[in-house]
């Protein structure tokens, strides 16, 4: 095969029913939205508490703009760290109960900055199998060794532990929701074993943060987690992309942890600040989360009602306290035939596939928001409890 000619590659991913097709978006992230030029009701968005299009956050992006500008135009380290930005970093490190915040560009950047900021040559990075992309990037990226056990498996990351003799740094890494199940890592118990071999515990709390705690504080909060005894183990990373609704994300942990992470993350150092509209946008989400706890209620709610809504027959529906509910249906062609079918129906869904899940376990990713209604999650069921009975076949 000729070096310029990818027409093979992009074939075999067609007859794997695996080439990903982009979904035209017009107008606001919401609940109902037009997609492709149709109006539908969206269970695909990450914009789980309904802040990407709120009045409030939408008014803080143009007051910023209005007075910094669109671009922060240099590194944080030169001349774009903002006023925007370190309040925003302050703002964060106080409602997570950590004492050092940094913000990076996104998520993924984040994640390869944390990990080749704290690993190398002659450290070890324990990793869960199910672990989201860009944290096994870094892991690679890092140059330490590399070891993974199989996902949620305590036992095996323990044996691993026990096994691995280095004078180096050792690094636990997991998310703390799976991006495609939707369920939690078990963080006590891996604090513990992050205790026991004197290992940080680097945590993704991408999913978590907004949506679990008693206040949305995520994860940690979630876990019960006494922060004052372990900060200095804890490397927490969660997006605002998400149920902050804008983009970005941010480090937290132990003062000097984070310091050094500014020091040397090669992904915050070397890239252009995010405008500081966006910035002083995910403060005023962030007030919201504080001050609107409805919202957080709701969506609760209606994670609660949505598996007593839908018994499925013959797809699979993992338990997921979050808002991330997976309808596994196993092949890559009856996913997409759902997603497609429900499309008709208004209904818009993603279809997962290989290699963002193992084989076998395509899936329909029903993302629920504070912005739909116990109704919309009926219509929903009721969709879902036809098409999948249309879909269905043997092997699927």
């Amino acid at each position: 095969m000729s070096s310029t000619d990818f027409s093979e590659l992009l074939s075999e991913l067609a007859l794997a029913d695996q080439l990903r097709v982009r979904r035209l978006v017009d107008g606001a992230q919401g609940a109902s939205m037009v997609v492709d030029g149709q109006r539908v009701m969206s269970y695909a968005s990450n914009d789980y508490l309904g802040l990407a299009a709120h009045p409030k956050v939408v008014e803080a992006a143009m007051r910023a703009l209005r007075k910094f500008g669109l671009g922060a135009a240099a590194s944080h380290a030169v001349s774009g760290h903002m006023r925007a930005h370190h309040a925003l970093e302050e703002q964060l490190a106080g409602f997570v109960g950590l004492p050092k915040a940094l913000l990076f560009s996104s998520g993924y950047a984040a994640n390869l900055g944390i990990l080749t900021a704290l690993a190398g040559r002659g450290d070890v990075i324990f990793a869960d199998k199910w672990n989201h992309a860009c944290l096994n990037d870094g892991a690679l990226l890092s140059n330490a060794a590399f070891k993974r056990y199989a996902h949620g498996d305590l036992k095996k990351l323990a044996a691993l532990l026990e096994a691995t003799n280095t004078q180096g740094r050792k690094l636990i890494v997991t998310d703390a929701v799976f991006s495609m199940d939707g369920d939690v890592a078990d963080v006590p118990a891996l604090l513990a074993l992050a205790g026991q071999h004197d290992a940080l515990l680097v945590l993704d709390d991408a999913h978590g943060f907004g949506v679990l705690g008693y206040r949305g504080r995520g994860v940690l909060e979630h876990s019960n987690i006494d922060l004052k005894a372990h900060a200095h183990r804890i490397v927490y990373m969660a997006t605002l992309g998400k149920a902050m609704g804008g983009y970005g994300a941010f480090v937290a942990g132990a003062a000097d942890t984070v310091e050094w992470i500014l020091q040397s993350a090669r992904s915050y150092l070397f890239t252009t600040a995010t405008p500081p509209a966006i910035a002083a946008a995910m403060g005023a989400s962030l007030e919201i989360l504080q001050n609107e706890r409805e919202r957080l209620t709701h969506l609760r709610a209606l994670i609660d009602f949505f598996p007593d809504s839908f018994k499925p027959r013959h797809a699979k529906l993992p338990y997921s306290m979050t808002a991330i509910q997976p309808v596994i249906v196993g092949s890559n062609a009856n996913a997409l035939a759902i997603s497609e079918a429900l499309m008709a129906r208004h209904l818009f869904v993603p279809a997962i596939r290989p290699p963002t899940v193992p084989a076998g376990t395509a899936r329909l990713r029903v993302s629920i928001t504070a912005e739909h209604s116990a109704d919309d999650l009926l219509d929903l069921a009721t969709a879902l409890q036809e098409l999948e009975l249309v879909h269905a076949r043997p092997g699927a």
